[in-house]
Protein backbone atom coordinates (compact mmCIF):
# COMPACT_ATOMS: atom_id res chain seq x y z
CA UNK A 1 0.00 0.00 0.00
CA UNK A 2 3.20 2.12 0.71
CA UNK A 3 4.04 1.65 -2.68
CA UNK A 4 0.76 2.57 -3.76
CA UNK A 5 0.82 5.42 -2.43
CA UNK A 6 4.06 7.22 -3.52
CA UNK A 7 2.82 6.17 -6.62
CA UNK A 8 -0.43 8.15 -6.25
CA UNK A 9 0.66 11.32 -4.91
CA UNK A 10 3.96 11.67 -7.58
CA UNK A 11 0.87 10.64 -10.41
CA UNK A 12 -2.16 12.08 -9.60
CA UNK A 13 -1.22 14.78 -7.20
CA UNK A 14 2.16 16.28 -9.37
CA UNK A 15 4.19 15.39 -5.79
CA UNK A 16 8.12 15.32 -7.57
CA UNK A 17 9.67 12.14 -6.70
CA UNK A 18 12.87 13.29 -5.15
CA UNK A 19 10.77 14.81 -2.40
CA UNK A 20 9.32 11.81 -1.42
CA UNK A 21 12.35 9.93 -1.48
CA UNK A 22 13.56 12.44 1.04
CA UNK A 23 10.61 12.17 2.79
CA UNK A 24 11.51 8.40 3.18
CA UNK A 25 14.90 8.82 4.09
CA UNK A 26 13.64 11.39 7.24
CA UNK A 27 10.83 8.87 7.71
CA UNK A 28 13.64 5.66 8.37
CA UNK A 29 15.74 7.84 10.18
CA UNK A 30 13.28 9.59 12.25
CA UNK A 31 10.80 7.15 12.90
CA UNK A 32 7.81 9.34 11.71
CA UNK A 33 5.10 8.34 9.08
CA UNK A 34 5.46 9.44 5.69
CA UNK A 35 2.20 11.41 5.59
CA UNK A 36 3.33 13.69 8.61
CA UNK A 37 6.68 14.53 7.14
CA UNK A 38 5.04 15.23 3.46
CA UNK A 39 3.10 17.91 5.29
CA UNK A 40 5.77 18.90 7.66
CA UNK A 41 8.01 19.82 4.83
CA UNK A 42 4.44 22.09 2.34
CA UNK A 43 5.59 19.36 0.02
CA UNK A 44 1.18 18.88 0.04
CA UNK A 45 -1.22 19.74 2.14
CA UNK A 46 -3.31 18.21 4.51
CA UNK A 47 -6.21 18.26 2.27
CA UNK A 48 -4.19 16.70 -0.59
CA UNK A 49 -2.71 13.85 1.58
CA UNK A 50 -6.16 12.67 2.98
CA UNK A 51 -7.64 12.73 -0.30
CA UNK A 52 -4.52 10.37 -1.98
CA UNK A 53 -5.11 8.47 1.42
CA UNK A 54 -8.90 8.18 0.54
CA UNK A 55 -7.90 6.93 -3.30
CA UNK A 56 -5.53 4.49 -1.60
CA UNK A 57 -7.03 2.48 0.68
CA UNK A 58 -10.94 3.44 -0.36
CA UNK A 59 -12.06 5.23 3.04
CA UNK A 60 -13.98 8.28 2.47
CA UNK A 61 -12.93 11.69 2.71
CA UNK A 62 -14.93 14.19 4.55
CA UNK A 63 -13.27 17.93 4.69
CA UNK A 64 -16.25 18.44 6.87
CA UNK A 65 -17.88 16.72 9.93
CA UNK A 66 -22.02 16.60 10.45
CA UNK A 67 -21.97 18.30 13.85
CA UNK A 68 -25.29 17.66 14.17
CA UNK A 69 -24.65 13.93 14.40
CA UNK A 70 -22.52 14.16 17.51
CA UNK A 71 -23.65 11.57 19.43
CA UNK A 72 -23.25 12.77 23.46
CA UNK A 73 -22.39 9.14 24.93
CA UNK A 74 -18.85 8.69 24.25
CA UNK A 75 -17.94 11.89 26.46
CA UNK A 76 -19.29 9.73 29.78
CA UNK A 77 -16.70 6.99 28.88
CA UNK A 78 -13.92 8.02 26.94
CA UNK A 79 -11.41 11.10 28.25
CA UNK A 80 -11.10 13.80 25.81
CA UNK A 81 -7.10 13.19 26.39
CA UNK A 82 -7.83 10.06 24.28
CA UNK A 83 -9.71 11.28 21.24
CA UNK A 84 -7.42 14.03 20.93
CA UNK A 85 -4.05 12.05 21.30
CA UNK A 86 -5.08 9.72 18.60
CA UNK A 87 -7.59 12.67 16.71
CA UNK A 88 -10.59 10.78 16.10
CA UNK A 89 -14.16 10.76 17.05
CA UNK A 90 -17.14 8.81 16.80
CA UNK A 91 -20.45 9.90 15.20
CA UNK A 92 -23.98 8.81 14.28
CA UNK A 93 -23.90 7.30 10.75
CA UNK A 94 -26.34 9.91 9.04
CA UNK A 95 -26.92 7.62 6.48
CA UNK A 96 -27.92 4.16 6.29
CA UNK A 97 -24.64 2.21 6.51
CA UNK A 98 -22.81 1.86 3.24
CA UNK A 99 -20.86 -1.06 2.01
CA UNK A 100 -19.68 -3.21 5.05
CA UNK A 101 -16.33 -3.04 2.86
CA UNK A 102 -15.59 0.10 4.16
CA UNK A 103 -15.15 -0.66 7.86
CA UNK A 104 -11.66 -1.40 9.33
CA UNK A 105 -12.69 -4.95 10.34
CA UNK A 106 -14.41 -7.87 9.35
CA UNK A 107 -18.33 -7.19 8.78
CA UNK A 108 -17.90 -4.06 10.48
CA UNK A 109 -18.48 -5.32 13.35
CA UNK A 110 -16.43 -5.19 16.78
CA UNK A 111 -17.75 -7.87 19.15
CA UNK A 112 -18.78 -6.44 22.53
CA UNK A 113 -21.57 -7.36 24.95
CA UNK A 114 -22.28 -4.41 26.60
CA UNK A 115 -23.13 -2.33 23.80
CA UNK A 116 -24.88 1.37 23.79
CA UNK A 117 -27.11 1.67 20.30
CA UNK A 118 -27.51 -0.61 17.57
CA UNK A 119 -27.67 2.40 15.96
CA UNK A 120 -24.70 2.37 13.49
CA UNK A 121 -21.72 4.69 13.75
CA UNK A 122 -19.06 6.32 11.70
CA UNK A 123 -15.49 6.79 13.41
CA UNK A 124 -13.55 10.32 12.14
CA UNK A 125 -9.67 9.50 12.06
CA UNK A 126 -6.89 11.87 10.42
CA UNK A 127 -3.68 8.84 10.31
CA UNK A 128 -4.09 5.20 9.45
CA UNK A 129 -1.78 5.05 12.49
CA UNK A 130 -4.82 5.48 14.80
CA UNK A 131 -6.29 2.01 14.12
CA UNK A 132 -5.10 0.21 17.50
CA UNK A 133 -7.03 2.67 18.83
CA UNK A 134 -10.05 2.73 16.70
CA UNK A 135 -10.10 -0.54 18.26
CA UNK A 136 -10.56 0.14 21.96
CA UNK A 137 -12.44 3.09 21.26
CA UNK A 138 -15.35 0.49 19.88
CA UNK A 139 -14.34 -1.52 22.07
CA UNK A 140 -15.01 0.73 25.21
CA UNK A 141 -18.20 1.94 24.00
CA UNK A 142 -20.05 -1.43 22.83
CA UNK A 143 -20.27 -0.17 18.96
CA UNK A 144 -21.50 -3.43 16.95
CA UNK A 145 -21.98 -1.46 13.46
CA UNK A 146 -19.75 1.29 12.37
CA UNK A 147 -17.05 2.25 9.02
CA UNK A 148 -14.12 4.59 8.76
CA UNK A 149 -13.62 8.54 7.06
CA UNK A 150 -10.96 10.46 6.64
CA UNK A 151 -11.02 13.76 7.88
CA UNK A 152 -8.96 17.02 8.95
CA UNK A 153 -7.22 17.71 12.13
CA UNK A 154 -8.90 20.79 12.79
CA UNK A 155 -12.55 19.21 11.99
CA UNK A 156 -11.72 16.66 13.89
CA UNK A 157 -10.28 18.80 17.40
CA UNK A 158 -13.43 21.30 16.61
CA UNK A 159 -15.81 18.55 16.58
CA UNK A 160 -14.33 16.56 19.67
CA UNK A 161 -14.38 20.10 21.74
CA UNK A 162 -17.81 20.85 20.86
CA UNK A 163 -19.04 17.14 22.05
CA UNK A 164 -17.68 17.73 25.56
CA UNK A 165 -18.70 21.31 25.68
CA UNK A 166 -21.96 20.51 25.04
CA UNK A 167 -22.58 17.96 27.13
CA UNK A 168 -21.07 19.49 30.42
CA UNK A 169 -22.89 20.64 32.88
CA UNK A 170 -24.59 24.11 32.76
CA UNK A 171 -24.11 26.72 35.09
CA UNK A 172 -26.79 26.90 37.17
CA UNK A 173 -26.32 22.88 37.29
CA UNK A 174 -23.47 23.30 38.79
CA UNK A 175 -24.35 26.12 41.25
CA UNK A 176 -27.36 23.58 42.57
CA UNK A 177 -24.43 20.76 43.04
CA UNK A 178 -22.59 22.43 45.14
CA UNK A 179 -22.49 22.46 49.18
CA UNK A 180 -24.21 25.37 50.84
CA UNK A 181 -21.14 25.69 53.62
CA UNK A 182 -19.03 26.67 50.46
CA UNK A 183 -16.28 25.30 51.69
CA UNK A 184 -15.30 23.99 48.86
CA UNK A 185 -11.80 22.27 47.37
CA UNK A 186 -9.84 25.10 45.52
CA UNK A 187 -6.78 23.69 43.71
CA UNK A 188 -4.43 25.29 41.15
CA UNK A 189 -4.90 24.72 37.56
CA UNK A 190 -1.78 24.39 35.37
CA UNK A 191 -0.31 27.50 33.35
CA UNK A 192 -2.22 27.03 29.80
CA UNK A 193 -4.17 23.92 30.82
CA UNK A 194 -7.15 22.89 28.49
CA UNK A 195 -10.10 23.69 30.43
CA UNK A 196 -12.16 21.25 28.76
CA UNK A 197 -9.58 19.16 29.70
CA UNK A 198 -10.11 19.73 33.09
CA UNK A 199 -11.80 16.90 34.80
CA UNK A 200 -11.68 17.99 38.68
CA UNK A 201 -14.73 17.16 40.71
CA UNK A 202 -14.50 20.36 42.66
CA UNK A 203 -17.76 22.30 41.93
CA UNK A 204 -16.03 25.84 42.56
CA UNK A 205 -13.54 24.86 39.88
CA UNK A 206 -15.91 23.43 37.48
CA UNK A 207 -17.91 26.76 37.55
CA UNK A 208 -15.08 28.65 36.85
CA UNK A 209 -14.06 26.77 34.00
CA UNK A 210 -17.34 27.00 33.04
CA UNK A 211 -17.63 30.87 33.17
CA UNK A 212 -14.58 31.21 31.30
CA UNK A 213 -15.23 28.41 28.49
CA UNK A 214 -18.75 30.39 28.05
CA UNK A 215 -17.29 33.65 27.91
CA UNK A 216 -14.87 32.63 25.17
CA UNK A 217 -17.42 30.64 23.47
CA UNK A 218 -19.49 33.90 23.48
CA UNK A 219 -16.76 36.14 22.43
CA UNK A 220 -16.59 38.22 25.25
CA UNK A 221 -14.43 40.45 26.13
CA UNK A 222 -14.50 41.17 29.59
CA UNK A 223 -15.96 38.85 32.75
CA UNK A 224 -17.85 41.42 35.63
CA UNK A 225 -18.27 39.32 39.22
CA UNK A 226 -20.40 42.11 41.07
CA UNK A 227 -21.24 41.91 44.85
CA UNK A 228 -24.25 43.43 46.06
CA UNK A 229 -26.16 43.18 49.69
CA UNK A 230 -27.30 39.72 49.14
CA UNK A 231 -26.91 38.48 45.96
CA UNK A 232 -23.41 38.70 43.32
CA UNK A 233 -23.96 38.34 39.79
CA UNK A 234 -21.69 37.23 36.80
CA UNK A 235 -21.75 39.56 33.72
CA UNK A 236 -19.87 38.90 30.32
CA UNK A 237 -19.22 42.02 28.08
CA UNK A 238 -19.69 40.83 24.26
CA UNK A 239 -19.41 43.79 21.58
CA UNK A 240 -19.07 46.17 24.18
CA UNK A 241 -22.26 46.21 25.75
CA UNK A 242 -22.64 44.08 29.44
CA UNK A 243 -25.10 41.34 29.25
CA UNK A 244 -26.54 39.43 32.73
CA UNK A 245 -25.63 35.58 32.59
CA UNK A 246 -26.10 33.98 35.98
CA UNK A 247 -26.59 35.33 39.64
CA UNK A 248 -25.69 32.83 41.71
CA UNK A 249 -26.36 32.41 46.19
CA UNK A 250 -23.98 34.90 47.86
CA UNK A 251 -22.57 32.24 49.96
CA UNK A 252 -20.50 31.08 46.67
CA UNK A 253 -19.09 34.82 46.35
CA UNK A 254 -15.80 34.28 48.36
CA UNK A 255 -15.10 30.87 47.31
CA UNK A 256 -15.21 32.20 43.21
CA UNK A 257 -13.10 34.84 44.35
CA UNK A 258 -10.48 32.51 45.58
CA UNK A 259 -10.71 30.55 43.19
CA UNK A 260 -9.93 33.07 40.63
CA UNK A 261 -6.90 34.21 42.92
CA UNK A 262 -5.01 31.24 43.28
CA UNK A 263 -5.29 30.66 39.50
CA UNK A 264 -4.04 34.42 38.97
CA UNK A 265 -1.54 33.28 42.08
CA UNK A 266 -2.90 36.70 43.77
CA UNK A 267 -2.66 36.88 47.75
CA UNK A 268 -5.96 34.96 49.02
CA UNK A 269 -6.16 36.00 52.13
CA UNK A 270 -5.93 40.19 51.17
CA UNK A 271 -9.34 40.95 50.65
CA UNK A 272 -9.13 44.95 51.79
CA UNK A 273 -6.38 46.13 49.35
CA UNK A 274 -6.72 45.46 45.00
CA UNK A 275 -4.87 43.50 43.04
CA UNK A 276 -4.11 42.53 39.54
CA UNK A 277 -2.58 39.54 38.00
CA UNK A 278 -2.75 37.37 34.85
CA UNK A 279 -2.94 33.78 33.83
CA UNK A 280 -3.16 31.55 30.28
CA UNK A 281 -5.40 29.00 29.81
CA UNK A 282 -6.54 27.00 26.54
CA UNK A 283 -10.01 26.64 25.58
CA UNK A 284 -9.98 23.79 22.71
CA UNK A 285 -7.87 25.21 20.25
CA UNK A 286 -7.65 28.58 21.56
CA UNK A 287 -5.23 30.28 23.64
CA UNK A 288 -6.32 33.17 25.90
CA UNK A 289 -4.95 35.32 27.92
CA UNK A 290 -6.53 36.64 31.22
CA UNK A 291 -5.53 39.66 33.09
CA UNK A 292 -7.52 39.62 36.40
CA UNK A 293 -8.03 42.88 38.46
CA UNK A 294 -9.95 43.01 42.13
CA UNK A 295 -10.85 45.66 44.03
CA UNK A 296 -12.71 45.76 47.52
CA UNK A 297 -16.05 47.09 47.98
CA UNK A 298 -18.74 47.09 50.68
CA UNK A 299 -19.80 43.74 50.11
CA UNK A 300 -17.30 41.73 48.92
CA UNK A 301 -14.24 42.00 46.31
CA UNK A 302 -15.36 43.11 42.93
CA UNK A 303 -13.01 40.85 40.16
CA UNK A 304 -13.11 41.62 36.64
CA UNK A 305 -11.36 39.52 33.90
CA UNK A 306 -10.32 40.73 30.70
CA UNK A 307 -9.74 37.90 27.96
CA UNK A 308 -7.22 38.74 25.47
CA UNK A 309 -8.06 35.19 21.81
CA UNK A 310 -3.88 35.27 21.42
CA UNK A 311 -5.26 32.44 18.71
CA UNK A 312 -7.12 35.44 16.66
CA UNK A 313 -5.08 37.00 14.10
CA UNK A 314 -4.40 40.18 13.88
CA UNK A 315 -6.51 42.52 11.59
CA UNK A 316 -5.09 44.12 8.55
CA UNK A 317 -5.85 48.15 8.02
CA UNK A 318 -8.42 47.08 5.06
CA UNK A 319 -10.46 44.80 7.53
CA UNK A 320 -11.07 47.81 10.53
CA UNK A 321 -13.95 49.25 8.62
CA UNK A 322 -11.90 52.33 7.23
CA UNK A 323 -13.34 53.11 3.86
CA UNK A 324 -11.38 53.64 0.87
CA UNK A 325 -10.75 57.61 1.45
CA UNK A 326 -10.24 57.28 4.87
CA UNK A 327 -7.96 54.29 4.04
CA UNK A 328 -5.97 56.52 1.54
CA UNK A 329 -5.63 59.32 4.12
CA UNK A 330 -4.47 57.25 6.73
CA UNK A 331 -2.12 55.43 4.87
CA UNK A 332 -0.73 58.79 3.50
CA UNK A 333 -0.24 59.77 7.12
CA UNK A 334 1.49 56.77 8.34
CA UNK A 335 3.61 56.82 5.56
CA UNK A 336 5.26 60.12 6.62
CA UNK A 337 9.24 59.62 7.95
CA UNK A 338 8.66 61.93 10.76
CA UNK A 339 5.85 63.34 13.31
CA UNK A 340 3.61 62.21 15.72
CA UNK A 341 0.11 60.51 14.76
CA UNK A 342 -2.07 59.88 17.18
CA UNK A 343 -4.84 57.62 17.48
CA UNK A 344 -7.81 58.87 19.67
CA UNK A 345 -10.87 57.51 21.50
CA UNK A 346 -12.37 55.99 24.71
CA UNK A 347 -11.50 53.08 26.93
CA UNK A 348 -12.00 49.56 24.49
CA UNK A 349 -12.85 51.80 21.23
CA UNK A 350 -10.15 49.90 19.14
CA UNK A 351 -7.04 52.09 19.32
CA UNK A 352 -4.46 49.18 19.61
CA UNK A 353 -5.54 46.58 17.38
CA UNK A 354 -6.10 50.51 14.67
CA UNK A 355 -2.16 50.62 15.65
CA UNK A 356 -1.26 47.00 15.58
CA UNK A 357 -2.64 46.97 12.27
CA UNK A 358 -0.82 50.42 11.31
CA UNK A 359 2.83 48.64 12.16
CA UNK A 360 1.92 45.25 10.38
CA UNK A 361 1.49 47.82 7.26
CA UNK A 362 4.95 49.10 7.89
CA UNK A 363 6.57 46.07 8.78
CA UNK A 364 9.37 45.90 6.74
CA UNK A 365 13.10 43.98 6.99
CA UNK A 366 14.00 48.20 6.16
CA UNK A 367 12.41 49.80 9.11
CA UNK A 368 13.40 49.37 12.83
CA UNK A 369 10.32 49.41 14.66
CA UNK A 370 10.37 49.62 18.79
CA UNK A 371 7.36 49.84 21.05
CA UNK A 372 6.42 50.20 24.85
CA UNK A 373 2.97 49.24 25.69
CA UNK A 374 1.36 48.30 28.88
CA UNK A 375 0.03 45.79 27.71
CA UNK A 376 2.09 43.83 25.38
CA UNK A 377 -1.30 42.40 23.84
CA UNK A 378 -0.14 40.93 20.63
CA UNK A 379 3.30 39.65 19.70
CA UNK A 380 4.31 40.78 16.00
CA UNK A 381 7.04 39.70 14.52
CA UNK A 382 10.01 41.30 13.04
CA UNK A 383 8.82 44.31 15.78
CA UNK A 384 11.02 44.56 18.89
CA UNK A 385 7.81 45.37 22.01
CA UNK A 386 8.71 46.44 25.81
CA UNK A 387 6.44 46.23 28.07
CA UNK A 388 5.94 48.88 30.90
CA UNK A 389 7.28 47.85 34.66
CA UNK A 390 6.42 50.60 37.23
CA UNK A 391 7.46 48.46 39.91
CA UNK A 392 10.99 48.63 38.80
CA UNK A 393 10.32 51.97 36.98
CA UNK A 394 10.06 51.20 33.64
CA UNK A 395 7.44 54.12 32.51
CA UNK A 396 6.44 54.87 29.22
CA UNK A 397 8.80 58.13 29.71
CA UNK A 398 11.74 55.92 30.88
CA UNK A 399 11.52 53.46 28.00
CA UNK A 400 10.75 56.54 25.29
CA UNK A 401 14.30 58.07 26.68
CA UNK A 402 16.14 55.18 25.87
CA UNK A 403 14.01 53.87 23.18
CA UNK A 404 15.41 56.96 20.65
CA UNK A 405 18.90 55.67 21.27
CA UNK A 406 17.99 52.38 19.72
CA UNK A 407 18.10 53.91 16.15
CA UNK A 408 14.35 53.25 15.57
CA UNK A 409 12.78 54.38 12.63
CA UNK A 410 9.05 54.18 13.69
CA UNK A 411 8.26 54.32 17.66
CA UNK A 412 4.94 53.17 19.10
CA UNK A 413 4.01 54.66 22.76
CA UNK A 414 0.84 52.81 24.17
CA UNK A 415 -0.53 56.21 25.51
CA UNK A 416 0.99 59.81 26.40
CA UNK A 417 -0.26 60.19 29.99
CA UNK A 418 2.03 63.03 31.24
CA UNK A 419 4.06 66.19 30.03
CA UNK A 420 7.26 64.00 30.09
CA UNK A 421 6.32 61.31 27.95
CA UNK A 422 4.33 64.32 25.26
CA UNK A 423 7.69 65.96 25.64
CA UNK A 424 10.00 63.24 24.68
CA UNK A 425 7.86 61.74 21.72
CA UNK A 426 7.89 65.50 20.23
CA UNK A 427 11.02 65.56 20.71
CA UNK A 428 11.55 62.55 18.89
CA UNK A 429 9.29 63.33 15.87
CA UNK A 430 11.40 66.26 15.59
CA UNK A 431 14.43 64.21 15.45
CA UNK A 432 13.29 62.65 12.80
CA UNK A 433 11.55 59.55 14.22
CA UNK A 434 7.97 58.61 12.83
CA UNK A 435 5.83 58.49 16.22
CA UNK A 436 2.99 56.67 16.97
CA UNK A 437 0.63 57.21 20.10
CA UNK A 438 -3.11 57.01 21.80
CA UNK A 439 -4.95 59.45 23.66
CA UNK A 440 -8.15 59.42 25.50
CA UNK A 441 -10.51 62.44 23.88
CA UNK A 442 -13.72 62.62 22.21
CA UNK A 443 -12.55 63.08 18.61
CA UNK A 444 -9.71 64.18 16.56
CA UNK A 445 -9.65 68.19 17.33
CA UNK A 446 -9.80 67.27 20.94
CA UNK A 447 -5.96 66.05 20.67
CA UNK A 448 -4.69 68.95 20.40
CA UNK A 449 -6.82 70.40 22.90
CA UNK A 450 -5.46 67.35 25.65
CA UNK A 451 -2.01 68.30 24.18
CA UNK A 452 -1.87 71.81 25.44
CA UNK A 453 -3.49 70.83 28.43
CA UNK A 454 -0.36 68.08 29.93
CA UNK A 455 1.56 70.88 29.28
CA UNK A 456 2.85 71.10 25.34
CA UNK A 457 3.57 74.25 24.18
CA UNK A 458 1.26 74.92 20.79
CA UNK A 459 4.19 75.70 18.54
CA UNK A 460 5.32 72.16 19.29
CA UNK A 461 2.19 70.46 18.29
CA UNK A 462 2.11 72.34 15.56
CA UNK A 463 5.62 71.41 13.98
CA UNK A 464 5.26 68.18 15.06
CA UNK A 465 1.62 66.30 15.08
CA UNK A 466 1.35 65.28 11.29
CA UNK A 467 -2.70 63.77 11.94
CA UNK A 468 -5.29 62.68 14.09
CA UNK A 469 -7.67 59.98 13.87
CA UNK A 470 -10.46 59.53 16.09
CA UNK A 471 -12.45 55.83 16.35
CA UNK A 472 -15.28 54.25 17.95
CA UNK A 473 -16.31 50.46 17.87
CA UNK A 474 -20.01 50.03 16.48
CA UNK A 475 -21.91 46.78 16.66
CA UNK A 476 -22.68 44.94 13.10
CA UNK A 477 -25.93 43.76 12.11
CA UNK A 478 -26.04 39.98 12.36
CA UNK A 479 -26.83 38.59 8.34
CA UNK A 480 -28.96 36.06 10.02
CA UNK A 481 -31.61 37.82 11.29
CA UNK A 482 -31.43 41.72 10.29
CA UNK A 483 -34.85 43.39 8.86
CA UNK A 484 -35.31 46.13 6.26
CA UNK A 485 -37.63 48.92 7.61
CA UNK A 486 -38.45 52.46 6.91
CA UNK A 487 -37.33 54.55 9.66
CA UNK A 488 -39.75 57.47 10.77
CA UNK A 489 -38.78 60.83 10.37
CA UNK A 490 -37.80 61.27 14.05
CA UNK A 491 -34.99 58.59 14.10
CA UNK A 492 -33.69 60.08 10.66
CA UNK A 493 -33.52 63.88 11.78
CA UNK A 494 -31.96 62.58 14.98
CA UNK A 495 -28.75 61.56 13.49
CA UNK A 496 -29.22 64.08 10.61
CA UNK A 497 -29.95 61.65 7.50
CA UNK A 498 -31.85 64.11 4.43
CA UNK A 499 -35.08 61.67 3.59
CA UNK A 500 -33.67 61.92 0.05
CA UNK A 501 -30.69 59.85 1.28
CA UNK A 502 -32.35 56.86 1.88
CA UNK A 503 -33.51 56.07 -1.47
CA UNK A 504 -29.40 55.26 -1.98
CA UNK A 505 -29.52 52.49 0.66
CA UNK A 506 -31.80 50.10 2.90
CA UNK A 507 -31.64 51.13 6.25
CA UNK A 508 -31.94 47.75 8.73
CA UNK A 509 -32.42 47.33 12.13
CA UNK A 510 -31.89 44.51 14.68
CA UNK A 511 -34.12 41.58 15.55
CA UNK A 512 -31.99 38.67 17.40
CA UNK A 513 -31.68 34.70 17.09
CA UNK A 514 -29.83 32.34 18.51
CA UNK A 515 -26.44 32.71 16.71
CA UNK A 516 -26.01 36.67 17.65
CA UNK A 517 -27.60 35.50 21.58
CA UNK A 518 -30.24 37.08 20.70
CA UNK A 519 -28.63 40.79 20.80
CA UNK A 520 -29.01 41.36 16.94
CA UNK A 521 -25.69 41.66 16.68
CA UNK A 522 -22.59 40.09 15.56
CA UNK A 523 -18.99 41.43 15.59
CA UNK A 524 -18.20 45.51 15.80
CA UNK A 525 -16.30 47.21 13.12
CA UNK A 526 -14.68 50.87 13.63
CA UNK A 527 -16.13 54.05 12.32
CA UNK A 528 -13.62 56.90 12.05
CA UNK A 529 -12.65 60.69 11.40
CA UNK A 530 -8.66 61.25 10.06
CA UNK A 531 -8.16 64.68 10.59
CA UNK A 532 -4.67 65.54 8.61
CA UNK A 533 -2.61 68.95 10.19
CA UNK A 534 -2.05 70.55 7.21
CA UNK A 535 -0.42 74.38 6.16
CA UNK A 536 -3.96 75.74 6.80
CA UNK A 537 -4.74 74.09 10.54
CA UNK A 538 -1.02 74.50 11.86
CA UNK A 539 -1.28 78.31 11.24
CA UNK A 540 -4.50 77.82 13.23
CA UNK A 541 -3.24 75.82 16.11
CA UNK A 542 -0.44 78.87 16.48
CA UNK A 543 -3.44 80.82 17.60
CA UNK A 544 -6.06 78.92 19.43
CA UNK A 545 -6.07 75.43 20.99
CA UNK A 546 -10.23 75.62 20.77
CA UNK A 547 -11.00 72.28 19.85
CA UNK A 548 -14.67 73.17 17.93
CA UNK A 549 -12.63 76.29 15.77
CA UNK A 550 -10.05 73.63 15.12
CA UNK A 551 -12.76 70.69 14.51
CA UNK A 552 -14.91 73.66 12.10
CA UNK A 553 -11.57 74.01 10.24
CA UNK A 554 -11.11 70.27 9.31
CA UNK A 555 -14.34 69.63 8.51
CA UNK A 556 -14.31 72.64 5.92
CA UNK A 557 -10.87 71.23 4.58
CA UNK A 558 -13.28 68.33 3.65
CA UNK A 559 -12.68 66.18 6.98
CA UNK A 560 -15.37 63.25 7.32
CA UNK A 561 -16.48 63.69 10.80
CA UNK A 562 -17.24 60.40 13.62
CA UNK A 563 -20.83 60.38 12.97
CA UNK A 564 -20.73 61.15 9.18
CA UNK A 565 -18.98 58.08 8.87
CA UNK A 566 -21.34 56.48 10.63
CA UNK A 567 -24.36 57.09 9.04
CA UNK A 568 -22.60 55.98 5.79
CA UNK A 569 -22.13 52.76 6.80
CA UNK A 570 -25.82 53.18 8.13
CA UNK A 571 -26.69 53.38 4.69
CA UNK A 572 -25.31 50.36 3.82
CA UNK A 573 -26.79 48.21 5.69
CA UNK A 574 -23.87 47.71 8.07
CA UNK A 575 -24.93 49.19 11.16
CA UNK A 576 -28.14 50.79 12.74
CA UNK A 577 -29.20 54.04 13.90
CA UNK A 578 -29.18 53.60 17.39
CA UNK A 579 -25.88 52.36 17.35
CA UNK A 580 -24.24 55.20 15.76
CA UNK A 581 -26.35 57.47 17.49
CA UNK A 582 -25.05 55.08 21.07
CA UNK A 583 -21.53 55.98 20.12
CA UNK A 584 -21.05 59.26 18.57
CA UNK A 585 -23.14 61.29 21.27
CA UNK A 586 -21.89 63.69 22.58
Amino acid sequence: MQVRLIEVLTNRFQIQAEDVREALTLRNRKGSGLEDILIQKKVLSEEKLLEALSLVYGIPYWPDLPLENICSEFTKRLPIGFLKKHIMIPLWEPEPALDQSLSSVPNGKAEKPDQISSRSYVVAIRSLNSLQAVDDLVRIMGIENYRLVLSTRGAILSAINMSFELCRDSAEQIVQDMEEDGKAILSEIKDRADLLDDTSDAPIIKLVNHIISQAVKARASDIHVEPYHDSFKIRYRIDGILYDTLTPPKWIQPALSSRIKIMTQMNIAEKRLPQDGRFDVKVGDQEIDIRVSTIPTAFGERVVLRLLNKSSALLELTEIGLEAERLAELKTLIQNTNGIILITGPTGSGKTTTLYAVLSFLNTPGINIITIEDPVEYQIKGINQIQVNPKIDLTFARGLRHMVRQDPDVILVGEIRDLETAEIAVQSALTGHLVFSTLHTNDSASAITRLVDIGVEPFLISSSVKGVAAQRLIRVLCNECKEPYTPDEAALQAIGIPPDKVADGTIYRSVGCPSCFQTGYRGRVGIFEVMTIDSTLSNLLLKTYDANRIKAQAVEKGMVALREDGIRKVLKGITTIEEVLRVTQK
